[in-house]
């Protein structure tokens, strides 16, 4: 059975994010459609100051979390923007179930779990017949994640300094005999 939901984990700042955003570039270059979102660090002067979010299909972008921010839930230094989770993030991620080829998913960790929208939005594409690329929080025991995670057509890869370098290349073939299976 061809796997169909690859999910990257590791720890903090290892490259996860990177890995996907290199497998997602490579895939649209073959001609297939991707979408879902994307989420960044945003840094000032050395400091990060939060997480943004990017929506690989509209180009569209915003605040996922950020440090001195009110009204929202907080992890660590932390205020998760729901608003924008909602209608950046899950959105995106519907569409990409919707009308693409391959759905990214970055990630599902603890800010985006405070949103049930998102979670919908996860879900939906896990039990889409899509290909799903997805981040999961290293750390996080969920109900979700631990679901995505025992899924028998669920592939987990543990990235590390010493593989992130390659680990595009298997996913991308991973994605290709999937996507291209009769």
């Amino acid at each position: 059975m061809l796997k169909r939901v690859m999910l990257l984990t590791g720890s903090p700042g290892v490259g996860k994010t990177t890995v996907l955003a290199a497998t997602v570039e490579a895939l649209a270059k073959r001609g297939f459609r991707v979408g879902g979102m994307i989420s960044r660090e945003v840094r000032e002067s050395g400091v990060r100051i939060g997480f943004e979010m990017l929506d690989l299909r509209s180009s569209k972008r915003g605040w996922l979390a950020q440090a001195g921010q009110k009204g929202g839930p907080g992890v660590g230094k932390y205020c998760v923007n729901l608003k924008n989770l909602e209608a950046i993030g899950a959105v995106s991620i519907i569409k990409a179930v919707e009308d693409c080829d391959v759905v990214a998913v970055d990630e599902i960790g603890p800010m985006e779990l405070f949103s049930r929208k998102f979670r919908e939005a996860a879900n939906m594409a896990v039990q889409s017949r899509k290909f799903v690329l997805a981040v999961v929080h290293w750390k996080v025991m969920d109900r979700l994640v631990i679901e995505v995670k025992a899924r028998i057509d669920s592939e987990i890869f543990l990235v590390t300094y010493e593989n992130r370098g390659k680990l595009a290349e298997v996913l991308l073939s991973r994605a290709t005999e999937y996507l291209e299976q009769p």
